[in-house]
């Protein structure tokens, strides 16, 4: 008769003990600790009269940090990628015209889902990293005549931030809707939905809104919602249909899905963070933080992976890896040695980037203080010879 193996050692089931990090990766960043009580609050019912309040506040307090007097501004269950099916499902039908600027993973995702969702998809292409200039976006558009444009404000998977006055105006001259993915930018720096002329942008809670995983945040023009209301074919994705989501959030409250009491609290509470620091002043501890960690990082004879300041990210770093170092030592050692968590590159950038993320209660001078100095005592031990000390 075969014999089950007793387990080695007996798991304590009253309680979980995760390790503590600092997140300096590119999401999910560290959470204030005003989220975490708010976190562990009681529940309530995704039907509560208090629900509703709490999800009527979270919208009034997206449109400030979108930019935007969009009344179709509310949140998506699910993560920043489920924003972006939401956004994609609902304006793309298949033989919609989509013009992509593709440079990195996540602009690839957007053409992907859109591929998937029947559209017919052209793409202007450049390497991870660089950005499309205004004439290069324009003359894009005006040659393709799409009917969506999708874009990354800024590209996780680069550290580029690509500006889309341009794109805006030239999709709008040629009726075009424009989807933007905001997931990284988002709370960290500007991304002033109506003044850039974005008509359907995206985020996600746990990087520039310092929240954990598992909310999308999103913003529909009117222009937008007017198309919406013209479409003739019900969306593939029940889940995602912007109509049925609006329905229960803004309108009349009507069940769709049972949406977590708990992470609307914990977003909530980091939207009012936000609001208290003040979203310019939020912008600007950022933008520090990014300097000062560009200033070190080419002291110790680093370079950045985007070269123009101008088109880097504030919150999300990308460092070329030094010739001769191996950067998952390095990673592995600030895990194990600081608990300190950043990412690698993938793709393309494989072993050759760091991406260090600068998010929320991260955004300052000490904590870029502390990650440098444990950051060059890892580049050491994994033999980095340049200007070090």
């Amino acid at each position: 008769m075969a014999t089950v193996a007793e387990p080695t050692a007996v798991m304590d089931q009253t309680v979980i003990h995760p390790p503590k990090r600092l997140l300096y990766g590119p999401g999910p960043g560290q959470v204030h600790p005003r989220v975490y009580q708010a976190m562990a609050q009681p529940i309530v019912g995704h039907l509560d009269a208090y629900f509703f309040q709490i999800s009527n506040e979270i919208q009034q307090l997206l449109r400030k940090v979108f930019g935007t007097k969009n009344e179709m501004t509310f949140l998506i269950s699910a993560t920043g990628s489920g924003g972006m099916e939401t956004a994609i499902s609902n304006f793309v039908t298949p033989g919609t015209k989509v013009a992509s600027f593709g440079n990195g993973y996540f602009c690839d995702r957007q053409a992907e889902m859109a591929r998937r969702h029947g559209g017919n998809v052209v793409r202007l292409e450049k390497p991870w990293g660089e950005v499309f200039s205004d004439e290069e976006a324009a003359n894009f558009i005006h040659l393709e005549k799409p009917q969506v444009v999708t874009y990354v404000h800024a590209e996780t998977s680069s550290g580029a931030l690509q500006k889309g006055d341009a794109i805006c105006k030239a999709a709008h001259e040629v009726g075009a809707l424009v989807v933007a993915d905001c997931v990284t930018s988002l709370g960290a720096l500007p991304v002033e939905i109506d003044k850039t002329g974005i008509d359907i942008a995206y985020s996600c809670s746990q990087k520039g809104l310092s929240c954990p995983p598992g909310l999308a945040p999103l913003t529909v023009s009117p222009r937008a919602l007017e198309h919406l209301k013209s479409r003739t074919t019900p969306n593939s994705s029940w889940y995602f249909d912007i109509s049925l989501i609006a329905d229960y959030l803004v309108h009349s409250h009507r069940y769709h899905h049972t949406a977590s009491a708990t992470m609307f609290y914990a977003l909530r509470e980091g939207l009012a963070l936000i609001d208290e620091e003040g979203l310019e002043k939020r912008w600007e501890r950022h933008h520090k933080a990014h300097l000062e960690f560009v200033k070190k990082v080419e002291t110790l004879g680093l370079e950045m992976h985007v070269p123009s300041p101008a088109n880097r990210i504030w919150n999300l770093n990308t460092v070329k890896v030094p010739q001769g170092v191996d950067d998952a030592k390095v990673r592995a050692t600030l895990l194990k040695e600081e608990g300190i968590e950043i990412a690698g590159g993938f793709g393309p950038l494989a072993g050759k980037i760091f991406r260090v993320g600068l998010m929320g209660p991260l955004a300052t001078s000490e904590s870029v203080h502390h990650f440098m100095h444990c950051f060059e005592s890892a580049l050491r031990g994994a033999g980095y010879k340049g200007r070090i000390g």
